[in-house]
């Protein structure tokens, strides 16, 4: 069955149509809030979250077409609400592509995702979910926009300036590693 007749049935109160709509978004949500809140268990909570809301408040959506740009939206206002409840906790972040590329060596990748983690860590809890909106589930910019309540000229400043703040994360910290003592008698 396709993915409108899964929303309409579980609109009526289909709980075995929500289960198989929320299976086959549960992993593309889990890893944006990871990317969105850089810690496995607050993203996890994050997408419970938003998958209860969901359930709760499926009978007000009006077009069922739009059930995904929906759920995401449900999914980044409950990694907004986590990260303003929480204080600023420091966490390590797993980086999982949706589609894994084939790497014969891992160090680069290794240091790219590290090099990718600490620059997001300078980014606000909102500049992170409209790069993950926009770069990560490949959502034009003004359906990132509306699914964070912003203007279209707010999200593109905000999202221009995310970017230079990215650019001067992954440059500033390539150039730590660079500058690390390597001890003598081992290869950098």
């Amino acid at each position: 069955m396709d993915q409108r007749g899964l929303v309409e049935r579980a609109q009526g109160g289909d709980h075995d149509a929500f289960a198989v709509l929320a299976r086959a978004t549960a992993a593309r949500l889990d890893a944006a809030a990871r990317l969105i809140l850089r810690d496995h268990d607050l993203a996890r909570d994050a997408v419970q979250d938003s998958l209860v809301r969901a359930w709760r408040d499926l009978p007000t959506l009006r077009d069922a077409a739009r059930f995904d740009a929906w759920l995401h939206r449900l999914l980044v206002n409950a990694c907004l609400d986590v990260a303003r409840r929480r204080s600023r906790r420091l966490g390590e972040i797993e980086l999982t592509p949706l589609h894994e590329p084939a790497v014969a060596d891992f160090t680069g990748t290794v240091v790219d995702r590290d090099l990718l983690e600490r620059a997001l860590r300078a980014l606000s809890p909102e500049r992170r979910a409209l790069v993950v909106l926009h770069y990560y589930l490949d959502m034009p910019l003004p359906e990132a926009a509306s699914c964070l309540g912003m203007n279209l000229g707010t999200a593109k400043s905000g999202l221009h300036r995310a970017l230079a703040t990215l650019r001067i994360g992954v440059v500033g910290v390539a150039t730590e590693i660079e500058e690390l003592p390597v001890p003598e008698g081992r290869f950098a």
